[in-house]
């Protein structure tokens, strides 16, 4: 019974993260990808701008 109590967390841990990693996939795309990656956008907009903007006040 020893091997039983020493496998069992690995397996309990394994299981788990497979879960999370099918979870995690089947999270993505689907109706709210065009939403979520427009929000992505809008924020990479933003730091760009703001990195532009920094950068011509240390120029000036």
């Amino acid at each position: 019974m020893d091997y039983v109590s020493a496998l069992l967390p690995p397996v309990v841990m394994a299981a788990f993260f497979i879960g999370l990693v099918v979870t995690i996939v089947k999270s993505q795309g689907g109706p709210n990808k065009a939403k979520e990656d427009a929000a992505v956008d809008l924020a990479f907009g933003r730091a760009a701008s703001v990195q532009q903007q920094t950068s011509r006040a240390d120029d000036a």
